[in-house]
């Protein structure tokens, strides 16, 4: 929701569900695409000695879920963007189903973040939190 549309983001939540409909059950899409967005680790920077370093944690449940439905209406947001002539709820079920079979923007997303923090887990012994 930007800027207070509710009505407007609440019919293209309808549409997009209502386009999930011909794909299957909409609950188990759903869940699934958000289990294989959501995140298990994140880095954080910490100032250590005077640099800073990415020091990789783990992330609490609701923090995953929340990444994983922002990055997936982020990357509908983007699809939008770049292909004007589809609509917006359109691009958020495609999404959804991409991510449903641990493919799509969101879940490079995820990928991406995870090499990081694979990368970066030389510095996990900073963790003091």
């Amino acid at each position: 929701m930007i800027n207070g549309k509710k009505t407007r983001s609440r019919a293209i939540v309808y549409k997009t569900l209502h386009c999930l409909a011909h794909h299957g059950d909409i609950l188990k899409l759903l869940v699934n695409a958000i289990e294989n967005v959501k995140p298990i680790c994140e880095v954080k920077k910490v100032r250590i000695s005077g640099t800073t370093q990415l020091v990789p944690s783990i992330i609490a449940t609701n923090r995953q879920e929340t990444l994983a439905i922002r990055w997936m209406l982020e990357a509908a947001a983007k699809r939008h963007m770049s292909k004007k002539s589809i609509s917006l709820d359109q691009c958020l079920s495609d999404e959804i189903l991409d991510a449903s079979q641990k493919m799509g923007i969101a879940r490079k997303k995820r990928d991406d973040l995870h090499k990081l923090t694979q990368a970066n887990r030389s510095f996990s012994h900073y963790r003091w939190w």
